[in-house]
C-alpha cells in the first residue's frame, strides 16, 4: 500500500514573500486599469530582485505562463512603472522596475491621476463647445453642470501644477515628507481637515 508524500509547510521566508506578492498584486491591479494581480506580482518580484530579470526568470518564480507574464509587462511598461534592457550580445530582454519601489508606483499613479484631470478638462471644454448658445431648460441644466465639472477639475489641475510642477517618474515621498517641519504637517492637516468639515455641512444644507 503506497503512502502519500508528505507536503512541506511553507517557512517564514515563503509565507512573508507570499505575502508581499499577493498584497502588491491586489494593490496595483486596483490602481492600474489594464494590470492583473500577476502584473502587482511581477512588481513585488522585481523589487525583491533587487535587479533585473528575465521573462522566463519572472515565468518560473511566480509559476504563469511566459504569455500571461509578457502582457503583464507590456502594459506595466505603458504605466512607466517597468522598463526593458538588453545587455551587449545578449538574445533576452530583461526587465527591471524604473524607479524604487514604492516610487515608482506613486509617481506612475500621479502621471496616471494627472492625465485624467487633462483629459476631463478637454471633455468639459468640448462638450461646452457643442453645446454653445444653446437656449432652454435643459441647455441651462446641462451647462450648469459643465461648468461645476469643468471648474472642479480646473482646480485639480492647479493642485498638480502647483505641488508637483512637470513631476514625471517615481516620486520619493519619505524624502520629500523627511523633510517637510512637522509642524507644517499639522497645519495643513487640520487645514485640510477643517475643509472637509465645511464641505460636509454645506452638502447638508
Amino acid at each position: 500500500m503506497k503512502t502519500k508524500r508528505a507536503q512541506t509547510e511553507p517557512g517564514p521566508v515563503e509565507l512573508a514573500r507570499v505575502t508581499l506578492l499577493e498584497g502588491v498584486g491586489r494593490e496595483v491591479a486596483a490602481s492600474f486599469p489594464g494590470i492583473t494581480r500577476l502584473g502587482g506580482q511581477i512588481v513585488a518580484a522585481l523589487y525583491l530582485a533587487g535587479g533585473p530579470r528575465s521573462m522566463d526568470e519572472l515565468s518560473e518564480e511566480l509559476g504563469r505562463s511566459k504569455s500571461n507574464i509578457f502582457s503583464n509587462l507590456r502594459a506595466l511598461e505603458a504605466a512607466h512603472i517597468v522598463e526593458r534592457t538588453r545587455e551587449p550580445g545578449a538574445r533576452h530582454d530583461r526587465f527591471a522596475l524604473k524607479g524604487a519601489y514604492p516610487d515608482v508606483i506613486i509617481g506612475a499613479y500621479i502621471t496616471r491621476l494627472r492625465n485624467v484631470v487633462g483629459d476631463k478638462r478637454q471633455l468639459v471644454s468640448k462638450a461646452l463647445s457643442l453645446l454653445g448658445d444653446a437656449k432652454g431648460p435643459d441647455a441651462s441644466v446641462l451647462r450648469s453642470r459643465l461648468d461645476e465639472l469643468g471648474r472642479k477639475y480646473e482646480l485639480f489641475g492647479e493642485v498638480f501644477d502647483t505641488l508637483l510642477p512637470g513631476q514625471a517618474g517615481p516620486v520619493d515621498l519619505e524624502r520629500l515628507l523627511t523633510r517637510v517641519p512637522k509642524q507644517l504637517l499639522q497645519t495643513l492637516a487640520q487645514l485640510a481637515r477643517g475643509a472637509m468639515d465645511i464641505s460636509e455641512r454645506l452638502s447638508r444644507k
